[in-house]
């Protein structure tokens, strides 16, 4: 009997740190999630490619510049991301520790090459450090509005 209460114990417990987590699982993020969760895209098309004149990035289409994300640059001698405007205005490249990075977004180089978001909860959205779990303009993720009247909360609008 005593051993049928130990495991009927260990089961409430258990599902009681499990449901939670099935539940609510944006509450819950690891540190490597916060780390590389730079960008959305995998790759960035230059708006204006007749800005890059010398470039080692690849192209889909005569006009259009393709850059991979994280592509290999160097300030001195191959500077392909060089403010460079990407995605329809959703992206700014720059050359960041010899990597390209995308300034708007990426929350370890966020506006500028070097800034990061450092607060749980932070997102780099627009180029600035933003508070997802509280802002009813960028709710859960960035761009993420909260309908009139809702509040965004724990990164839900309408969180109750």
């Amino acid at each position: 009997m005593a051993n049928i209460a130990t495991t009927l114990k260990f089961t409430i417990i258990l599902s009681l740190l499990i449901i939670p987590l099935t539940l609510f699982p944006k509450l819950v993020s690891s540190t490597n999630d916060i780390e590389n969760d730079d960008e959305d895209d995998e790759e960035y098309v230059v708006d204006t490619p007749l800005l890059l004149t010398s470039h080692k990035a690849t192209s889909r289409f005569l006009s259009s510049i393709i850059i991979k994300k994280g592509a290999h640059c160097d300030v001195v001698t191959n500077n392909i991301c060089n403010g460079i405007p990407a995605n329809k205005g959703k992206g700014l490249l720059f050359c960041c520790k010899k990597h390209c990075r995308n300034v708007l977004s990426d929350r370890n180089n966020c506006g500028v090459c070097g800034h990061k978001c450092k607060v749980l909860g932070e997102r780099c959205c627009n180029g600035v450090c933003t508070n997802v779990w509280y802002n009813d303009n960028h709710c859960g993720k960035c761009n993420n509005k909260c309908s009139n009247g809702d509040k965004c909360g724990n990164g839900f609008c309408g969180y109750a």
